[in-house]
């Protein structure tokens, strides 16, 4: 009977709701009939993409309902937000302590020296790069009288005549415009303070302090040998210098291969508590291709500063291989070429190295000079004999340099410069290597090894150059333990 009354009133109720939708959809059918139909989706296949009515209601409804969002959030966060009370401050006045009689304070105090001199107002000037002492006199509106005053009251005036980018020279100027005082560095270590008045000009020197600091680097080759010394924290300058160090062993441009590595001991310079310039190479160490080779840095008993193996054998070989920057070999050694103006075949007895007008040509090795002059065929020509077997020949030069017959060169040393004088068809330097006065081919003939030290310099040099080989070692030691862990 329970379950007969629960039926019924579960059909009632379904009865019910039955006839409130039938009633419901009979009052809205027109409002159901429209948007039942409403998509973004079309057929395409049946008519082309295009906005209907109901389209333009839904976007707008979707550009409101964002609009709404990014108004109402921002306000409501920044209603919601709390700022920090401000700190209150409280200033107070604080009476000084009163000074001792008769110890003001003096209104020229800075204004005076140590000896009582008053001090100069400097105008400081930074040299650019191309700008010479004459240039800067002109832009600061200064005589070039004083100038002329200026270096002819110098026994040596190379610190003015051949200044450096970045240099720096200050002027003192009365109420006139007048120069009064002109101040430039002489070396590292010495300041120069030129006074200019009616009887001429007075100069005053001033020792500064200099000192060399000492460092050491270690790198690991990845990218090129400048990421590496960057990493090492060596600037690009010190980076060449090591380059150069070990250029006579190393190609640098075809040799270097990653995983290559050096440990360096470097000094800079300070002046006066304050960086001043980069130093130089004191010794190092480059492991390329698993070889080891070593840089010390020496001054031998004639004054040269050369780099040095352990052994004290220099680095820097008897002879150039190359004596001039060149673009191309135009004309290898030859027993037998067709001349390319004399047109019939005779040899070649040197090599032809093409190069731009005017590019320095070096010298192979030191040497006397012992030709220089006109020869025909080759132009100008500069001959030099280096001992008692050897001698190299340069040709077609435009131009020599300042050596003259019968003087001394050192190797690399500038004795001419690329041209095509004499039977050329281009810019090149014609280039002989004679022993016994027997033409070699420059390419292929093998260069006598560098003296090393003579046995009285020699036991000096392992003394002094052995704390700088430990340090090496012990840094080598270091990075080959960090390698390995």
């Amino acid at each position: 009977m329970t379950d007969l009354r629960h039926d019924l009133k579960t059909a009632r109720h379904k009865t019910r709701r039955l006839a409130i939708r039938r009633h419901t959809q009979r009052r809205h059918f027109h409002f159901y009939s429209r948007c039942s139909s409403w998509t973004f989706l079309q057929n395409v296949a049946a008519s082309p993409i295009s906005w209907r009515g109901e389209h333009w209601i839904l976007c707008g409804v979707a550009l409101l309902l964002t609009a709404l969002v990014g108004i109402v959030l921002p306000t409501f966060a920044k209603a919601t937000r709390h700022d920090p009370a401000p700190t209150p401050y409280t200033t107070m006045a604080l009476d000084l302590p009163q000074l001792p009689p008769g110890s003001e304070a003096d209104p020229t105090i800075g204004a005076y020296g140590v000896d009582g001199s008053a001090q100069p107002d400097w105008h400081v000037v930074t040299v650019r790069a191309g700008q010479s002492l004459s240039d800067i006199f002109h832009e600061e509106g200064l005589s070039s009288n004083d100038l002329q005053h200026a270096l002819d009251s110098q026994d040596d005036a190379s610190a003015l005549r051949h200044i450096r980018p970045g240099q720096e020279f200050a002027f003192e100027l009365d109420k006139g415009g007048a120069l009064t005082a002109m101040r430039f560095e002489r070396g590292d270590a010495t300041r120069v303070i030129l006074h200019f008045n009616a009887d001429g000009v007075t100069q005053t020197a001033e020792a500064r302090a200099v000192e060399r600091r000492t460092h050491v680097a270690h790198g690991m080759v990845t990218r090129s040998l400048f990421y590496a010394g960057e990493r090492a924290g060596l600037t690009d300058t010190m980076v060449l210098k090591l380059a150069n160090a070990f250029g006579y062993d190393i190609d640098f441009a075809q040799d270097l291969r990653e995983g290559d590595s050096f440990s360096v001991l470097y000094d800079d310079v300070y002046r006066e508590g304050e960086h001043l310039r980069d130093g130089d190479i004191i010794a190092a160490t480059f492991i390329n291709q698993g070889k080891r080779y070593t840089a010390i840095r020496y001054t031998n008993a004639d004054g040269e500063i050369l780099f040095y193996n352990e052994a004290g054998r220099p680095l820097r070989k008897s002879f150039l291989r190359t004596p001039v920057e060149f673009t191309r070999i135009s004309s290898a050694f030859s027993t037998g070429r067709m001349h390319p103006i004399l047109g019939y075949m005779r040899a070649h007895q040197g090599v032809d190295y093409a190069a731009p007008t005017g590019t320095p040509i070096r010298a192979a090795g030191n040497g006397k000079i012992t030709f220089r002059g006109w020869r025909n065929g080759y132009g100008n020509f500069v001959t030099i004999q280096h001992n008692a077997t050897i001698s190299t020949a340069y040709g077609h030069m435009s131009r020599f340099a300042n050596e003259k017959l019968g003087e001394k060169v050192k190797q690399g040393e500038t004795i001419g410069y690329v041209g095509m004088t004499g039977l050329a068809t281009g810019p090149h330097l014609h280039y002989e290597f004679r022993v016994n006065g027997v033409h070699r081919d420059p390419l292929t003939v093998t260069l006598p090894a560098a003296e090393p030290l003579p046995a009285t310099q020699l036991a000096q040099f392992k003394q002094k150059t052995a704390p700088m080989l430990a340090k090496l070692k012990i840094v080598d030691g270091i990075q080959l333990a960090r390698a390995s862990d």
